[in-house]
């Protein structure tokens, strides 16, 4: 009889951290909360040590420590177990965590949850604790599915589900739903690769022997997938199960095991068979045996197997392998070490090591390759728990791009780089990629199917929320005729924009100076704090005005500090009009020499004396800073003229000859500016007094 035992088998890694948990932490105090693996045996093995399970949290004393098994648990649990300050080892596998984050999540998003598995079974009743215990719940495909027809489905499966019953019941639903329905294979990937094993198997033997706990849920779905493909199954608990009837009169034998059944359980087993049956079936069994490690009786690429070490020499290491005729060698490259030597390695001859197959014919043995396939399996574990990877695209074709991670192969779909559309793709060969898996495939081309759109988009998300709550902040501390401190971060020729608090407020140029100014630099420095007085808010279209000049004072405001009555001041003629010029004594202050005051002869207008851009000095005959009035007068720092003079020019007149008076001229109109003036005092004198006046 030839017998095959499937390569996948013993402790899954959620179930093996969990029973490695179990059988090294300190027992004192220490409590399982529900049973912690569905196998009697592991099970009294553990309580055996001192550790008690309990399926009541009241029963778990305040300030103890408990261990959470891989089936994991709702969300209430570990909200009770803080609540009486417990120490939580928390062994729940990395696949179920993922699978109670989805449900959480969609159950926040208003989705109607629906998990695939045994409503009673712990993981299932665990994921439904996170969505307050409201999903709709289904282990077959005949159940009535109606309720689900006008709600948002998202579906969940059980990690250790039938493969073949999700697809079918998946179907269904998208029948019966009429709205959006989204699908989430949950299924953890070993128990998949299992399950496509038992049934290759099964399609192969004549008899089947399903080893595991009776209520271990994964080793039932393993008899099951047998039982449909192989006419005889037989389910075992352990080796004291088996009957010489399982194994007689079969040509070909295939021997499976649940995620939850360790391998010395199937080592047993295996040596029963050894001793029930006949001398011709004990060699057989003996081989098989000893190749237990190998998961088969034939070496092939990937296989784990034991040596001894024989020899140590300066090319590598000698080692046996049950069943092999002669040594092989452990080339000194493939080593796991720092640095191989011959003497260091000559002391453990005898010592067994466990080695992968690398190469046939000539079988290749390597032990780094075990070291790497473990921090490979663990960082797949992370990635199909949904964390980040990094990997440098390989290449591209026209569906995506291509890369390596490990062992395996790694495809980004071309909708999935980045959003939007991609029109070359070959610009990111050689270029670093930051994915998320959306499918990991095990079971015959390992490859990884990821998506770096979906980190991009949610950076993004998260950059808006951010960037949005901040806004929301900005707008709701700032208001009209605050006093705020800015920084210059950018000048153009309308103004500055100033960051306030992280956000973009607009300096307009006009209001940064009460003069005017030319340049934004004039004023303001890029890099620069300043205070700015807050003119405008406008939180619809996310804008703010703020000013500079409103915190400075206006020039006309310190005009009575700078100057008085009888001072001399310079100035430059920046505006004649008929009754006098206007000359600017600072950037912003303007005095007004009307006509009469420019010369003491008398002017018709003030342009045979006085040009735009003059320099002159004056006298200040008037100040009235509130009404922001000057008068000046040129003539006031002039010598006066000669009184003979004047006499001469009398007498003079009295001997020529008098002239017709001329007629009397129309009264000019009087200008805007003029009219402004008319009432101002001159010198003690009336501006329409002095219009009236030569001298």
């Amino acid at each position: 009889m030839e017998i095959i035992t499937a390569k996948s088998g013993g402790f899954c890694k959620g179930v093996k951290n969990a029973v490695d948990t179990a059988m090294s932490i300190p027992t004192e105090n220490t409590y399982i909360y529900g049973e912690i693996v569905h196998n009697e045996d592991v099970v009294k093995s553990i309580e055996a040590r001192g550790i008690q399970t309990v399926d009541d949290l009241e029963k778990i004393p305040d300030g103890s420590s408990v261990i959470i098994r891989s089936h994991g648990v709702g969300k209430q649990v570990y909200q009770r177990l803080q609540e009486k300050k417990v120490t939580v080892h928390d062994c729940t596998c990395a696949f179920v965590k993922r699978a109670q984050k989805i449900v959480e999540q969609e159950y926040l998003a208003g989705n109607t949850v629906v998990i695939l598995g045994k409503k009673t079974h712990p993981e299932v009743v665990g994921l439904n604790g996170w969505c307050d215990n409201s999903a709709y719940i289904y282990e077959d495909e005949s159940q009535d599915f109606s309720a689900l027809e006008q709600k948002n489905v998202s579906i969940i499966v059980q990690t250790t589900f039938s493969v073949k019953k999700f697809d079918k019941i998946v179907k269904i639903i998208g029948k019966v739903c009429k709205k959006k329905v989204a699908v989430f294979k949950t299924i953890c990937y070993t128990t998949i690769e299992r399950q496509a094993e038992a049934e290759e198997l099964a399609k192969q033997c004549d008899a089947m022997l399903v080893i595991g706990g009776l209520d271990s849920s994964n080793t039932n779905k393993l008899y099951e997938i047998c039982k449909a493909h192989c006419p005889q199954v037989f389910r075992l608990k352990n080796a004291q199960s088996l009957e010489k009837k399982y194994i007689k009169n079969f040509k070909r034998l295939g021997i499976v095991t649940g995620a939850s059944t360790p391998s010395e359980q199937t080592q047993e087993v295996l040596t029963k068979m050894v001793d029930i049956e006949t001398e011709e079936m004990a060699t057989t069994m003996e081989d098989v045996v000893a190749g237990m490690d190998n998961g088969q009786t034939k070496f092939k690429k990937g296989d784990i197997i034991k040596a001894i070490i024989s020899d140590a020499t300066n090319e590598g290491l000698q080692v046996l392998l049950s069943g092999a005729k002669k040594e092989i060698l452990l080339d000194k490259n493939e080593v796991d070490c720092e640095e191989y030597s011959k003497e260091a390695y000559a002391a453990k001859c005898g010592e067994e090591i466990e080695l992968m197959v690398i190469g046939l014919n000539p079988v290749k043995l390597s032990q780094t390759a075990i070291k790497m396939a473990k921090e490979e399996e663990a960082m797949l574990s992370g990635i199909v728990a949904g964390e980040e990877f990094s990997v440098v695209c390989t290449g591209s074709n026209k569906g995506g791009l291509t890369a390596n991670f490990g062992t395996y192969s790694v495809f980004v779909p071309a909708r999935e780089i980045r959003s939007g559309y991609v029109n070359d793709l070959t610009k990111y060969v050689g270029k670093k990629l930051r994915l998320k898996a959306i499918e990991v495939k095990t079971e015959r081309r390992k490859e990884i199917i990821a998506s770096q759109r979906v980190i991009i988009e949610a950076e993004k998300s998260a950059r808006d929320a951010a960037r949005q709550a901040k806004e929301a902040e900005f707008f709701a501390n700032i208001h009209v005729d605050d006093v705020v401190e800015g920084k210059v971060e950018r000048i153009t020729d309308f103004g500055a924009f100033v960051s306030v608090n992280g956000f973009d407020c607009l300096a307009h140029i006009s209001d940064l100076s009460w003069t005017g100014a030319k340049a934004v630099s004039d004023v303001l420095e890029i890099g620069q704090t300043y205070q700015f007085k807050v003119l405008k808010v406008d939180e619809e279209k996310k804008k703010v005005s703020i000013g500079y000049k409103q915190l400075q004072p206006q020039p006309w405001d310190v005009v009575a500090e700078k100057y008085a009555e009888g001072d001399t001041v310079e100035g430059k003629v920046v505006r004649i009009v008929p009754f006098g010029a206007f000359v600017e004594v600072e950037k912003g202050i303007d005095g007004l020499v009307h006509v009469s005051q420019i010369s003491y002869e008398w002017l018709e207008n003030p342009t045979p004396v006085l040009t735009i851009g003059q320099d002159v000095s004056a006298k200040i005959l008037a100040l009235d800073p509130a009404a922001k009035k000057m008068t000046l007068s040129i003539k006031a720092l002039q010598p006066k003229p000669e009184q003979p003079q004047r006499r001469e020019r009398e007498e003079n007149a009295e001997a020529a000859p008098k002239a017709p008076r001329k007629p009397r001229r129309e009264p000019r109109e009087v200008s805007d500016e003029m009219t402004s003036w008319k009432e101002d005092s001159v010198g003690g004198a009336s501006i329409a007094d002095l219009i009236g006046q030569k001298d």
